[in-house]
């Protein structure tokens, strides 16, 4: 079977897909990625080959900046890279519209790989979930919208598509997380499953990874991890982050990938890195300190690490939410009221908390979650296999 790899290219997306692709080419299928020329060194290393998505006419196609305004550029290029390579099935992160759209057109099945927590309205129950931010209803609301743009805009509005109930899923949506992050009594709805974290990254630099340990050496304070994701029109977490980590008892490595305007005070014990790895920074660290995107959480727990959460949009309130109610993480509200250094020491020396990340790591690490993924994908396909004369959902091939 050829597989087109078609997620966002940044790392929180691109690497669970390589890890899927990768288990993937292991038991014989063709794998290939589809991506912003930026990730090709990435998809390199992890032995696939690639395709860039300007050469496609997708320029910012594949970018989670760009994710709600590209869906007709990431569906041309799609479209294009899947014809010259002969796809059979496409891969895709959530969030990609134009990927779902390129497989309507083919009439081919799509996978896709999700977050560590559903984003979108349960089939049945959660009704009561409390919201730190926007409400499932709303966001479900607002993808659906920004989807059917986009499939007006490919010039497919008018055909049936087989995913007409919940399009936003695809064939199959694979979670990154555990049972345990989605609301109680909500339910899933039948085409979403759990896999586990689809671990994959590249390969850290010795001399890089020593360079850090030396410089966290010298002032011998225990370390925190910080990993900020996207703002979404939030406020930025560095004036918190100035004051925790300014004459205190904790130093902080932060990963300055996502923040646009990294601002450290002169005097913090901050180490600012920018690095395409995340796990031996946080093999260095004792806690995780993030704003609630799937990575860094998942990298916390499958090291044994509490977490301490500040979210802004996307998957962020969810998955802080979640964690708060697994006991694995504590909420760090983003105001001048709280006093960030006190909260740090006070989970830092959290037992349960710690035992607890340490118990859902176990959990997540004990998942075989590529061959997981692989099984889905490759029942999807075997499924999806169906003469097209018989098919109910068949759409004519485009030319």
């Amino acid at each position: 079977m050829k597989i087109l790899l078609c997620p966002l290219s940044d790392g929180g997306y691109l690497y669970p897909a390589i890890a899927a692709g990768r288990e993937l080419r292991r038991r014989g299928h063709h794998v290939s990625v589809l991506g912003r020329s930026t990730a090709a060194p990435v998809v390199a290393e992890a032995g696939l080959p690639f395709a860039r998505a300007e050469d496609f006419g997708g320029r910012r196609a594949f970018s989670a900046t760009w994710w709600g305004k590209t869906g007709p550029a990431q569906y041309r290029a799609t479209l294009r890279a899947a014809r010259e390579t002969g796809a059979d099935l496409l891969v895709t992160s959530v969030l990609c519209s134009g990927a779902l759209l390129a497989a309507e057109a083919l009439d081919i099945p799509v996978v896709v790989v999700g977050l560590s927590v559903h984003l979108w309205d349960y089939q049945t129950g959660g009704a009561d979930e409390p919201h730190l931010g926007r409400t499932r209803e709303s966001r479900t609301l607002d993808c659906r919208r920004i989807y059917s743009t986009a499939r007006e805009e490919a010039g497919l509005a008018g055909r049936a598509c087989r995913w007409a109930d919940s399009p936003l899923l695809g064939d199959a949506l694979l979670l990154r997380g555990d049972p345990e992050l989605e609301y109680p009594g909500g339910e899933l709805p039948e085409r979403v499953r759990h896999v586990g974290p689809l671990v994959w990254e590249p390969a850290p630099d010795r001399a890089e990874v020593e360079a850090v340990r030396d410089h966290l050496a010298r002032s011998a304070k225990p370390v925190v991890y910080v990993h900020l994701g996207r703002f979404f029109g939030g406020n930025s977490l560095w004036p918190r982050l100035n004051e925790a980590f300014t004459g205190g008892r904790f130093q902080a490595v932060v990963e300055q990938g996502r923040s646009t305007d990294p601002r450290p005070g002169p005097g913090a014990d901050i180490l600012l890195v920018r690095k395409p790895w995340m796990g031996p920074l946080v093999d260095l660290a004792g806690m995780v300190l993030a704003n609630g995107t799937s990575a860094p959480v998942l990298a916390s727990l499958l090291r044994g690490r509490p977490l301490a959460l500040s979210p802004n949009g996307s998957e962020q309130p969810l998955l802080t939410g979640a964690c708060v109610r697994a006991g694995v993480a504590v909420r760090v509200p983003n105001t001048p009221s709280v006093e960030p250094s006190a909260l740090l020491e006070s989970a830092w020396r959290d037992d349960g908390l710690r035992n607890r990340a340490r118990a859902l790591g176990g959990r997540l690490a004990a998942l075989d979650s590529a061959a997981h993924a692989a099984d889905i994908v490759e029942r999807v396909a075997q499924t999806s296999a169906t003469p097209k004369e018989d098919h109910e959902y068949a759409i004519t091939r485009p030319r």
